[in-house]
Order: C-alpha cells, then structure tokens, then sequence
C-alpha cells in the first residue's frame, strides 16, 4: 500500500470518527444544574429546586465568594454573566473576558482561559454568559470575546485546535458576505446549541458603516458556518422591498444582541433583533426595514425564515428587542397553547402561537406622527398590544413628574415644557424628545423570568425618562461653516462623549475635554484605527475625517474650518447630543417614582399580579420618602419553592421575594452591584444561588466577586 493510500484511508477514518462523535446524543442535563444562558433553551430563568423556599430563605448566608483578581481600573469595569452549572462545575467569565471553570460547591478555582492572552490590547466589551456543549468525551465551552468565537475544552481550559483555523477560534468578522475586517462584529450574549449547530447573533455599531446583524449558524466541532439569515434582506429575499434596493450593501444593524431561544422538539429558534443603524436617523433608509426589530422564527437546521413579527417599522428610536422571548404553554380561554412571550424596552409583552405567529392578545395600530427632520420617513401606525396592560409607564406628562420636594418638581416642569413629550413614536427632534421608558427599558437584556407550571411571567423594569436631542450636520454651528472635524465627531463619538465631549460624568465614557494634556495627536489616531475599551475601532472614518477629528479634539477654542464638509458625513445628515438621562437637580429621576420595578404579569390572563418597588436609596428614605425604587440592570429568577432571586438594583442588593405576594423575604449588601441574572443549582444535595458582582454601572463601584448563597448546613 502506498504512501498516498495510507494517508487517504486515514483521512477517511479521521473523518468517520468526527462525524460518529458529532451525532452522538447529547448528554441529558439534571433538574438541578444550570446549563443554558438565563436556565434552559425556554429562557425560563426558573428552576424545580424546593430546598430554599419561602419558609427559610431568609436563613440564607454566604457560602463562598470567589475574586477573579482582574478588576478594571476606575471602576469602568462590569460582570453582568449568568453563569452555568453542568456536573458540578460552574462557568464564568471575569470582568476582562476570562473563562474560568470553578467547583461549584466550594468557590475553587480548576481552571482559567484567557481569550487575550495573545494580544496586548484589552477589549472591555461585555459578557453576559457562555455555551456549553458535549457528546461523547467530547466537553466544549463557547466563549465570544472581542471579534472571535473561542472553543474551550470543558474539562481542561484548553483551545480546541480543531476549532477555526487551528487557533481554536473563528472571526465573528468574516462570512457575512462583505469585507467587514475593519468594522465592529462582537457578541456580548451566548448563542443557543441545536444538535451540533451553535447559532449566534451579533453586536454591531450603531452609527452610520455600521456592520450588518445577520444570524448564522456554525459547526461545534470546525467553526464551519453552516447557514446564515440575512437581517437586511438581499435582492430576491423576502423583505427586501422594504428598503432601498442596495441597502443591504451599505447598511447595517438589525442584529440581535440579545440572545435567542430554542424549541428543541419543533426545531425553531426565536430570535429578536434590534433596530437599524443609525439608531436615530432614517433617512437614508425609507420604508419597513424588515428585519429590524422583529420577532423572527427561524427552522434551526438550514436558518429559513418560519414566521415573524415586526414591533417597530421604521426604528428611529433605539427600541431593539432587550432579551431573549420566554417559551411557555398558556391556558387562554380554556385552551393550551404553546407560546412565546417577548418583552419590550417600551414596557410591554406581546404573545404570540408559537408555530403560527398569531397573536394570542388582539394588537391595535397606533396613528404615529411624522417626522419633521430634513429627509425623514416615518411608518403611517405602529403596533402596541392591549393586554397584557404595559409594566412601565407609558407617557411623560406634567402631573407624573418628580413630586420628592417642591424644587425638583419646579425645575424638571421647566425643562419639560422646553421638549416633545407624548408617549411612544413621538419622533426625535432638535428641540429634544422624551424617550420614556428609556433607552435602556422598560424591560431589558437581563430577560424575564417565567414559571413554567402557571404562566407567571416575572420582569423588572426601569421607570426612567431619557431626553434625545437631535444635531442637524449641516446647520451652522455659532455662526460658522460646520467643520468636517466637527461634524465627524458628532456623527461618531458625541453619542457617547456628548455633544460639549464632556463625558458621561461616570468614568464609562470619559471627558475628551484637555486630551491634549494627557496624548499627542498619534496616539489618538492609532487609537482611532484599534479601538480600545469599550471604544471599538473606527476604520469606517476615511483617513481625512480622523485627521480633521484630531484637530477638532486638539483645538480650544473649536476652529471654524471654511472645508465643504465631505460626501461621507453629508449623508448622515443628523447626529444626537448623547445619551441623556433626565435628572433633576438632585441627580435623581425625574419621575415620580417608582424609578425600578418588579412585576408579577399573568400570562393566561394578560393581567398585571402585582408590582412593587426595586431598591432604594436610604438618604430619600431617611427623609421620610417611601422605597422608591431604582434604575436597575440584570434579571430575576424564579424557583419552584416559590421565590424570586434578584439584584439588579443601585443600591447594590440581592433580594428575595415571595413569588405569589412580591413581598420582600429576604436582603442582603453585595460587595458591589449585581448588574447580572442569578443562577441556582445543587451540588451534593445543597442548593446554591449564586450572582455576579462587577459593579461598574449607574456611577457605582466596580468589583470582581461572585458570592454564591446556602442554607446553613
């Protein structure tokens, strides 16, 4: 036999085994682990555990915390992951991206994986969880860290060699059909395991050259892309006629970012997206924009499109889908049906069959009023269900404003009456607009939780209003030509450094004011070029825009530059003054409160149970003012022993509520805000609930624990 014969009978073999060890069935998982992002495939964030009930839960302790040991400096770091539990391990990632396997009992570390370790930049984009995948003595842990997708050996914290190009990664950057090497392609939420497919979503930009949110599919064992669904619709596609006919090779967004959910038995996964770039300005896009902002079933062997809904046409007001949809079966009018529930930043849940896509609650068009930005297209009526009743308010109005002293009151009724505030699809504007709930909901990523054996839906939410002020690029600015470096720096990086490059005033995005005390002008554009942070790379921007955005950055007073401003940012149009929230002069929202909430919604009846504040701030309390709740990130769980986990909340607590009542049963200080989704699991007949604490949000403290609790033994 010669040589060539051996190697291909070998190569033959090779390839017989992979494929045998790739159908092998997957391993069963056990009532008490916690094995999927937010619990299971259902997005239930639930678990059967009884052992912490409402009768002892407020016996609970600490039973180990465990330090990663890689705290961001500044307090500009976060952990915000839902770790996993499967065989007694438990899996997670540290505020600078490191996968770590832990016994989950005892807090002991076994190993750590850093997917950085071959480059001397750090990217602090977000993590909030990892996918875990066997068959066979196969184990493998999905981790997206920065542009890639890693496979981890479960048991030992190795790469997998054959994963990707030898590395034991593949770039999220490549196979979505355009050159996007130099453009923004991360996720920051695990994607869903069906059979030997890992199907994920992306984070893209959301400024103008911002990359497409295609779905896609890819081998657990090779990191092949196996089948990808276009977001933006191509020529011949369904939905294509709700944009410009070359959109899709130019524009971007429609992703989804925030996870997806899987049923298993019928073969579906249920993906939101997200609005279309840029978040703000339509112009360039008239129509739908199908599939931006949907609801989209997909078959999850080739990726065809089943069914989808559309909650926003036309988005020009950041109303991405926040979370992954919660499958159930619901009792309607006395019958079954399997569901899928999708909450909203806007503050509602829309329901729908699960096969079918009908709505399972009637959903009424609401007239929406016409832009008057320069080149604006907006939809005719836009889609609001009427039951279940919306948990967050849903309009800014003079008699809901803050009412904690008469001063407050007094100053945010002045400002008020200086903006647009009318409720949902009121367009943006130069005046300002109220986006409320705000951009960050309403409902948000740290997902709903759901009891699967009542159809109880439980969802925190955010009472905030945020002001969107709009920036016409082409308008003078004090009583000069607008500067190419100018309008550059508005189109791209005033949405977070703010219009005045004052900053967020919260160390996440810093004052650019005086950078030229603290860099020279080369290192602001290798800055450009990298990225760094949460800052990504702004290659988009031709050469001459960084050049003119340096000396914009570099100048104080700001130049009036007699340069036509280019084709490039005239396209754009309009850019926004930042994230505002609307404070009064206290700092504290300019609602009345509840500021956070917690809510208990019958999803049979499409009834609201019960809601109560989340969190408070103890000097308002000490001066007689009830709880009042507070902004809040990350999500509850809900156990079969009838009560709900959270943190979320700024004044940096974990709580336990009585899942039939909301009534507070249990609370505790963490050593930094829990701006994550908590699991429970047991290990050797004890049931742990653990959460991560990385802080870093809403101006607080940053930390690097995650503190796990017991009953006594």
């Amino acid at each position: 036999m010669t040589p060539a014969i051996k190697c291909t009978i070998f190569s033959i073999l090779i390839i017989l085994i992979t494929s045998c060890e790739a159908n092998d069935p997957q391993r069963e998982f056990l009532p008490g682990e916690w094995p999927v992002y937010q619990g299971d495939n259902n997005s239930s964030q639930y678990s059967p555990l009884t052992e912490i009930n409402t009768g002892n839960v407020n016996q609970l302790e600490v039973a180990w915390i465990f330090n990663t040991g890689d705290v961001g400096d500044r307090d500009r770091s976060e952990i915000q992951c839902n770790p996993l539990m499967i065989d007694g391990t438990l899996y997670g990632t540290t505020p600078r991206l490191k996968l770590f396997a832990l016994d989950a009992a005892t807090g002991q570390e076994k190993w750590r994986f850093d997917p950085f370790s071959d480059k001397r930049i750090y990217l602090q984009t977000r993590n909030r969880g990892v996918a875990y995948w066997a068959s066979g003595d196969r184990k493998r842990i999905f981790l997206t860290a920065g542009n890639r997708l890693f496979s981890v050996d479960a048991e030992t914290g190795l790469s997998d060699k054959n994963f990707g190009d030898g590395n034991g990664y593949i770039f999220l950057t490549e196979g979505l059909g355009r050159d996007l090497r130099s453009l923004d392609v991360s996720a920051t939420t695990p994607g869903i395991i069906y059979k030997n497919l890992f199907i994920l979503g992306s984070r893209v930009a959301e400024t103008a050259g911002a990359a497409p949110g295609h779905i896609r599919a890819f081998d657990v064992l090779s990191g092949e892309q196996k089948w990808i669904f276009h977001t933006i619709p191509q020529p011949g596609e369904f939905g294509h006629d709700t944009w410009p006919k070359d959109a899709w090779q130019t524009t971007g967004g429609a992703n989804s970012w925030s996870g997806i959910s899987l049923d298993a038995e019928r073969g579906i996964v249920y993906v939101p997206t997200g609005s279309p770039a840029f978040d703000f300005y339509g112009g360039d896009r008239p129509g739908d924009n199908l599939f931006g902002n949907c609801l989209i079933a997909l078959n999850a062997a080739t990726g065809e499109r089943i069914w989808h809904y559309q909650f926003v046409r036309h988005d020009i007001w950041d109303r991405d889908l926040p979370a992954r949809p919660n499958l159930l079966t619901l009792t309607i009018d006395g019958k079954t049906i399997d569901a899928v529930a999708q909450i909203t930043k806007s503050g509602h849940v829309f329901i729908f069959n699960r096969e079918t896509g009908e709505p399972l609650f009637p959903i009424e068009e609401v007239p929406a009023a016409p832009s008057d930005l320069r080149g604006e297209w907006t939809a005719a009526t836009q889609p609001l269900p009427l039951k279940p009743p919306p948990f967050a308010r849903q309009i800014l109005t003079e008699d809901n404003v803050t009412n904690i002293s008469p001063e407050s009151r007094a100053l945010v009724l002045e400002q008020l009456r200086l903006v647009r505030s009318g409720g949902q699809f009121v367009p943006p504007s130069v005046e300002g607009t109220v986006i409320y709930p705000g951009f960050d909901g309403g409902g948000e990523w740290g997902g709903a939780a759901h009891d699967p054996n009542n159809g109880i839906m439980y969802v925190n939410s955010n009472e905030m209003a945020w002001i969107l002020t709009m920036v016409d690029l082409n308008a003078e600015y004090e009583g000069t030509v607008p500067s190419i470096g100018r309008n550059t720096y508005m189109a791209f990086c005033a949405g977070c450094h703010g219009a005045n490059r004052s900053g967020d005033g919260k160390n996440v995005n810093p004052s650019l004011i005086g950078i030229d005390k603290r860099m020279n002008k080369a290192d602001v554009l290798s800055l450009l070029e990298t990225g760094k942070g949460a800052m990504p790379a702004f290659n988009v921007i031709s050469d001459e825009h960084k050049r003119a955005l340096v000396d914009f950055l570099f100048s104080d007073p700001l130049p009036a530059r007699e340069s036509a401003i280019s084709e490039q940012v005239m396209e754009i149009s309009y850019s926004h003054t930042g994230y505002n929230r609307f404070y009064d002069p206290e700092g504290y929202p300019a609602v009345k409160p509840p500021w956070g909430t917690l809510n208990a919604i019958d999803l049979n009846k499409g009834e609201i149970k019960w809601q109560v504040p989340l969190g408070e701030f103890p000097e308002l309390t000490a001066r007689g003012i009830p709880p009042t709740g507070t902004e809040n990130y990350g999500g509850p769980i809900v156990t079969a022993g009838g009560v709900v986990f959270i943190g979320a909340s700024q004044d940096e607590k974990f709580r336990a509520f009585d899942a039939e009542t909301g009534e507070i049963l249990w609370e505790t200080q963490l050593p930094a805000g829990g701006y994550a989704t908590p699991c429970t699991y047991e290990v050797n007949g004890r049931q742990f609930v653990v959460i991560a604490c990385g802080g870093g949000k809403m101006g607080t403290k940053s930390a690097d624990a995650y503190v796990a609790f017991s009953l006594p033994r």
